[in-house]
C-alpha cells in the first residue's frame, strides 16, 4: 500500500512546523501544496489541524502503548503516530488498516527503518483499543478542561483567572474546532461574483459589512483573485473600524495588510503611511492593499523617521497570538510562561514609539490577538503612566458610534469590553480573540 498523497504532504507539513516553526495555516496554502486534489488538500488540512489541535490529547494515548518516553523518540516517528492516532480516534470514516500501515510507510520513508516495528507494535495496539468502549478517558467531563480540550494546563488556569472558568472552558472548546471563514467584500458586485461562483454565504455576526462563509472556495474565485475580497476574522476588521477615521493616518506593524486595507477602504482620500519591519512582509502587504493613497514602507517603527506627525496611528504589534488558536493551534506548545513578559517589554516599547507620532488631538488603536493581560491592558496602563498628555477613551462609546452609524451588528448582551478596552473572547464572541485600547493626545 503507497502513501496517499494527503498523509505525505500532513507529514511534510508538520515536520516543518516543528523543525522550523511554522504556520501550518501558511504551509497550507503554500505553492508547495497547490497541485493536491481539493479533497487531497480537504484531508491534509484536517489531519494537520487535527493534530496540532488535539496533540496533548494524542500523546497520551500513544504513552498508554509506548515502551519508550516519548520525549526521547525521533521526531518523524512521533509525529506519524499522532497521525494515526488522530485518524483512529477522531475520524469515523478512516479505515484502521489505511491509518496504520500508511503511518508505518511514513516512517519507513523518513529513513527511520530501525523504528519500523516500533511504531508497528505500537499502532496496533492503539488500533485495537480505539475499536474498543472505554468506561473512562481523558475525554470524560470530570476531567480538568486542559485534558478534555488538549490545551497547557498553565494556559487554562491563566484564563480561568482572567475570565472565569465558564468562559475559559468555552475559550478551550472553540479552539478545538475549525472557525468559519470570515471575509470582507469591497463592493456588492464582488459579493455577487462570490455567488455566482458557488461560494454560499451569510451575513457577519459582529458587522454587518461582514460574511460569513456557508461553502465553497472563496480563495478559487474570481473576486479573490482580483483582489475584491479578503480573508479576515470579524474581529480583526472590528478593531481597524474602532481605530476610526483621519485624514493622515500612520499603521505601525502593517503586515500582513488586512487592517491597512481595512482603513484604505473606510478612508479612501486619506494618506496613509504602512510600516512593516520585514522586506517580504511589507511586500506581501503591498500586494493586498495596492490602493494609491497607502505608501508601504520597509522600516522599524522604534527608529521611524517621520517628517509629520499623524491624526491617527494604528499599533497591531505582534503578540503571543493566543486569542488565535484556533487558527494556529499550534502557538499553544510553543509558547512558555516567560514568553509573556518579553512580549510585553517590546509592546511597549512598539506603543511608545507609536506615540510619539500621535499629533495633537490626534488619536492612537493600540491592539493585539491575545487573551493575556500582560500584554493588553498592563501594556496600555504603562504608556499612558509613561506619557500623561494621553488620555484612555473608552471603546464602549466607540462600539455604540459603529453601531448608530449602522456597522456594527453584534446585539447580544454579552459585552464586547472590558472596562473601557475591547476584548474579544472566542467561543464568547462569534471572532478571534482581540484587544484593542483607544487613546487620544491632549
Amino acid at each position: 500500500m503507497s502513501i496517499s498523497p494527503a498523509r505525505a504532504a500532513a507529514f511534510d507539513i508538520l515536520l516543518r512546523v516543528e523543525h522550523t516553526g511554522a504556520y501550518a495555516s501558511e504551509l497550507l496554502h503554500s505553492s508547495q501544496y497547490k497541485n493536491l486534489s481539493p479533497q487531497d488538500h480537504g484531508l491534509t488540512t484536517e489531519l494537520v489541524m487535527g493534530v496540532l489541535r488535539w496533540r496533548s490529547a494524542l500523546d497520551a494515548e500513544i504513552a498508554r502503548f509506548s515502551s519508550q518516553k516519548l520525549e526521547k523518540l525521533d521526531v518523524e516517528v512521533l509525529t506519524s503516530a499522532r497521525l494515526a492516532a488522530y485518524q483512529l480516534l477522531h475520524l469515523e470514516r478512516i479505515p484502521a488498516r489505511a491509518a496504520v500501515h500508511e503511518s508505518v510507510e511514513l516512517v519507513r520513508k523518513a529513513g527511520k527503518r530501525s523504528a519500523v516495528p516500533f511504531a508497528n507494535a505500537v499502532l496496533r495496539k492503539l488500533a485495537q483499543s480505539a475499536e474498543a468502549p472505554r468506561s473512562s478517558s481523558p475525554s470524560s467531563e470530570t476531567a480538568a478542561p486542559g485534558e478534555r480540550f488538549a490545551h497547557p494546563p498553565w494556559l487554562v488556569e491563566r484564563w480561568t483567572k482572567t475570565f472565569g472558568a465558564a468562559q475559559a472552558e468555552q475559550i478551550c472548546r472553540y479552539n478545538q474546532k475549525q472557525p468559519q471563514t470570515a471575509i470582507r467584500c469591497i463592493t456588492a458586485e464582488a459579493e455577487a461574483q462570490l455567488r455566482d461562483d458557488g461560494v454560499i454565504l451569510q451575513p457577519g455576526l459582529l458587522l454587518t459589512g461582514a460574511r460569513r462563509v456557508v461553502s465553497g472556495d472563496v480563495t478559487k474565485s474570481r473576486a479573490f483573485r482580483a483582489g475584491r475580497v479578503s480573508v479576515q476574522d470579524e474581529g480583526s476588521q472590528l478593531v481597524a473600524m474602532l481605530a476610526g477615521k483621519g485624514t493622515r493616518i500612520l499603521d505601525c506593524c502593517a503586515a500582513p495588510g488586512g487592517k491597512t486595507r481595512v482603513l484604505a477602504e473606510r478612508n479612501p482620500q486619506a494618506e496613509i503611511v504602512a510600516v512593516e519591519l520585514h522586506p517580504h512582509r511589507a511586500r506581501l502587504l503591498r500586494k493586498l492593499v495596492p490602493a494609491a493613497n497607502v505608501e508601504v514602507i520597509t522600516a522599524d517603527i522604534l527608529r521611524f523617521p517621520a517628517a509629520q506627525k499623524f491624526d491617527l496611528v494604528l499599533a497591531d504589534v505582534s503578540c503571543s497570538g493566543t486569542g488565535t488558536l484556533a487558527r494556529n493551534p499550534e502557538i499553544k506548545w510553543r509558547l512558555t510562561p516567560g514568553d509573556l513578559a518579553d512580549l510585553a517589554s517590546r509592546q511597549l516599547a512598539i506603543l511608545q514609539a507609536a506615540m510619539q507620532h500621535v499629533a495633537p488631538g490626534g488619536s492612537l488603536a493600540y491592539s493585539t490577538c491575545s487573551l493575556e493581560p500582560e500584554e493588553n491592558s498592563e501594556v496600555a496602563e504603562k504608556a499612558l503612566q509613561a506619557e500623561p498628555s494621553f488620555r484612555l477613551l473608552d471603546c464602549g462609546v466607540e462600539l455604540q458610534r459603529l453601531q448608530e452609524e449602522g456597522e456594527l451588528a453584534w446585539r447580544e448582551s454579552v459585552p464586547l469590553c472590558s472596562g473601557h478596552y475591547l476584548q474579544t473572547i472566542p467561543g464568547v464572541h462569534p471572532c478571534d480573540g482581540f484587544f484593542a485600547a483607544i487613546m487620544q493626545r491632549g
